[in-house]
């Protein structure tokens, strides 16, 4: 992708973060998708613009976006042409790009700050790149190996290097766990880690970009509930900055057909995000007491 690229697309998703923001002021209507899942009438504009800007940019390419249900049955077709034959796998392997327009709904919706605007893109089943934006602080996160780097642009300025920072001192201790799975399996964790310090905050990609900058050892998710838009751009990021991703066992997380739910694209194995030090140290602390539960 050339440079002329990368701004043009850092420029559109800091326009359409902008717009959420003004959106959320002009008054919005907000609808259940299912148990605990909710949607709103920006979530469903902004997912429009963005796909079909990125169709338009890049028409032979693949586009899921959260709020499509025609995009993502794409995914399933694809799934099931993979299985027919070894010529359909192949054609299948080819670029994707997903998009979820408000990751931390629930943080847009009640007025907090920790909600972004993601994009990633999967290439032969690997995240390679992707863009974080949280308007609120008007902070653009972006980068993966397909761009050799990683880099983040400040209300809108040119984009600077991001340095990625193992964690120090009492940063060490901090992990980051959603509030359900606190709930949970926060007693277990607590078991297996001294001295861990729990926080969280709404977006999957911001949570990410914590572990990122080192001011948490590893994100931990448990439930099984994300999806291919929440994970491809914030993974792109964590895996280009030198981050495991992986699950409880040591596997590291897939993104191939056989690791993804068709119905619904969740990940079928949990997602453990986080400097190689902490999981070599806990990984298999945390899977032993998650045993006993």
């Amino acid at each position: 992708m050339n440079q002329e690229t990368q701004t043009e697309i850092c420029q559109f998703i800091r326009e359409i973060g902008q717009k959420a923001i003004h959106l959320r002021e002009s008054g919005f209507q907000v609808d259940q998708k299912g148990f605990d899942d909710y949607v709103t009438n920006v979530d469903r504009e902004l997912d429009y613009l963005l796909s079909q800007r990125f169709q338009a940019w890049f028409p032979d390419d693949v586009v899921i976006s959260e709020e499509n249900s025609r995009s993502q049955e794409l995914w399933k077709q694809k799934s099931i042409s993979a299985q027919l034959n070894q010529k359909a796998w192949q054609k299948a392997c080819q670029k994707a790009w997903f998009i979820d327009p408000i990751d931390g709904t629930d943080d847009f919706i009640h007025g907090r700050e920790f909600y972004s605007v993601m994009v990633g893109v999967l290439e032969a089943f690997q995240p390679v790149l992707g863009w974080v934006y949280a308007p609120k602080s008007d902070r653009l996160y972006f980068g993966g190996t397909a761009i050799n780097g990683l880099f983040i642009s400040t209300n809108g300025n040119v984009p600077e290097v991001l340095e990625s920072y193992e964690p120090m001192v009492a940063a060490c201790d901090r992990v980051i766990v959603s509030k359900k799975d606190d709930l949970t399996y926060g007693t277990a964790i607590r078991a297996a880690v001294p001295n861990v310090q729990f926080y969280s905050l709404g977006s999957f990609g911001l949570k990410v970009m914590e572990v990122v900058q080192g001011r948490a050892s590893a994100y931990i998710y448990l439930n099984r509930r994300v999806k291919l838009w929440d994970t491809v751009g914030p993974l792109a990021i964590a895996k280009a900055a030198g981050l495991v991703c992986c699950d409880l066992e040591g596997r590291e997380i897939g993104f191939g057909y056989d690791d993804i739910n068709p119905d619904n694209l969740t990940h079928k194995q949990v997602i453990v995000i986080g400097w190689p030090k902490f999981i070599d140290v806990y990984r298999q602390a945390i899977a032993t007491e998650l045993s006993l539960i």
